[in-house]
């Protein structure tokens, strides 16, 4: 018998990082079932609040932004009071503003209360990942993060043609008491299944002046941006003034955080590294990808199409299949082989998907588009969790908390750049056009696909930069204090 030619058998994973695992899937649920089912129901908000398509984004971006601005406080709750707590109270917290976003009367009080559930989500999730790679000794990632995927492939299945039936049905504001009982089965399994944490006696301090240097740097990008469509381009105080503020200030954070003595709330020393600069690059480019044409797609099928919100929620459905095929399969291959080949393979069909979308008009084939999203589904499937396997790949246990704030910081930011981004091409290409005028308003649609083929394209540079190959090792993984 040739023993070169028997494959080692499989690790399995430990049952205490399988029950947490599933816990806190359940709490990710509310989120982004969230994210999903507000996409689909924007139309009907802005029909009722009578807000044009640059303010009503800012449903969508301002609880994108809200994540990203509160990433960065999540590395000091966890060592300050611990994942578990740090998770309850961003459960807690999603669920307020969940509550009092039905409750809102105009559009400027649904955006704040958007934001507050931002806040919730921004702290939720990268404690979640920091939860499950430090419990697991960075074992298995690839499949660990197949698992806590589950929650971002269910939304974009079941949020849109959950939203659609709910909105269809009731109103929109209904769409978010489906988070109340996701939060209140979610907040018990978590006091109840989360391991109690080890907190250090010496406690952890926040990064004020870093904090308040990074967070409005990215919330003025971001708001320069949206300002683009409203005063017609780039030639206006209101837009670059932003902007350029903007760019000082990170570039501010830089050299603050290189020169400090205390811990940051970014630590920007792990850029040295080639691969993880080239992953969060990636991520970045990842959330306008996948943000930007999620906000922009049921739009499409409504205002073009003249579908219900039921049914552009349906037309939706084959991309969350097509992620759904994906998701495991490119989590083994990344644990095996490394992270490049799987997200040029997704990159190049995340493009495919998107070319029908960026010539379509007001009679193109349903049979195309859905075909056409079905391929771009498993694109999105395979990009996100070969992105985030590479990003961990060599870091210390004591780095994971720090790369968790990072991946997470610049998804989301990317995300909000993709909902502003494509939200202000459309807008800025239907200037001058009758509200009438629906082959006007298709090819509107279509300028901003092709922004979408455009960050899809330019993310092939970064993905040059991850490893080709990387097996899984157990000893290879970040310190543990043993078997869990």
């Amino acid at each position: 018998m040739n023993i070169k030619n028997v494959k080692p058998k499989k690790e399995k994973l430990d049952p205490v990082v399988m029950r947490v695992a599933i816990i806190l899937v359940v709490g990710a649920l509310a989120p982004l079932f969230d994210s999903t089912m507000v996409n689909v129901s924007i139309h009907a908000i802005a029909i009722e609040m009578k807000a044009s398509i640059s303010v009503v984004q800012w449903v969508t971006t301002g609880f994108v932004l809200a994540m990203g601005l509160t990433v960065p406080i999540s590395g000091w709750a966890t060592k300050r009071f611990g994942c578990k707590r740090s998770y309850i109270f961003s459960l807690a917290l999603f669920l307020f503003g969940s509550i009092f976003s039905m409750l809102s009367w105009n559009i400027d009080n649904l955006i704040a209360f958007r934001v507050v559930q931002g806040v919730g989500a921004g702290l939720l999730m990268p404690v979640l990942q920091t939860e499950l790679v430090q419990i697991s000794g960075g074992r298995n990632l690839g499949r660990i993060m197949s698992i806590i995927s589950i929650p971002a492939l269910l939304g974009p299945i079941l949020g849109p043609v959950l939203g659609g039936i709910i909105v269809n049905s009731l109103s929109w504001r209904a769409i978010f008491w489906i988070n109340i009982p996701i939060c209140i089965v979610a907040i018990p399994l978590a006091v109840w299944g989360i391991p109690a944490d080890k907190l250090s006696k010496k406690k952890a301090s926040l990064d004020v002046i870093g904090l308040f240097l990074l967070s409005p740097a990215f919330a003025l990008l971001i708001y320069g941006i949206a300002q683009v469509a409203t005063h017609g381009g780039l030639n206006n105080s209101a837009v670059y003034i932003p902007l350029l503020v903007g760019i000082v200030l990170m570039m501010s954070y830089v050299v603050y955080a290189l020169n400090t003595k205390r811990e940051p709330v970014l630590n920007v020393r792990l850029f040295k590294s080639a691969n993880f600069s080239a992953s969060n690059i990636l991520l970045v480019l990842c959330g306008i990808i996948t943000n930007g044409p999620l906000f922009i797609l049921p739009l499409y099928y409504q205002e073009v199409r003249g579908a219900s919100v039921l049914y552009a929620g349906l037309w939706l459905l084959p991309q969350g299949i097509g992620m759904l095929f994906t998701r495991s399969w490119a989590g083994k291959v990344a644990d095996r082989s490394g992270s490049r080949n799987i997200v040029l393979m997704s990159l190049a069909g995340i493009v495919i998907g998107t070319l029908p979308f960026a010539f379509a008009g007001v009679n193109t084939n349903y049979i195309l588009l859905s075909a056409a999203l079905l391929i771009r589904g498993a694109g999105l499937g395979g990009l996100l969790i070969a992105i985030m396997v590479s990003a961990y790949i060599g870091l210390p246990k004591e780095q994971v908390p720090h790369a968790s704030i990072a991946t997470r910081i610049f998804q989301t930011i990317g995300g909000a750049f993709g909902s502003a981004i494509l939200a202000t091409a459309a807008e800025h290409q239907m200037a001058g056009h009758a509200v009438y005028d629906l082959h006007a308003l298709a090819h509107s649609f279509d300028i901003s696909f092709w922004w979408a083929i455009g960050f899809a394209v330019i993310a092939v540079i970064p993905t040059l930069f991850l490893a080709v190959r990387k097996k899984s090792k157990p000893e290879a993984a970040p310190q543990t204090d043993g078997q869990l």
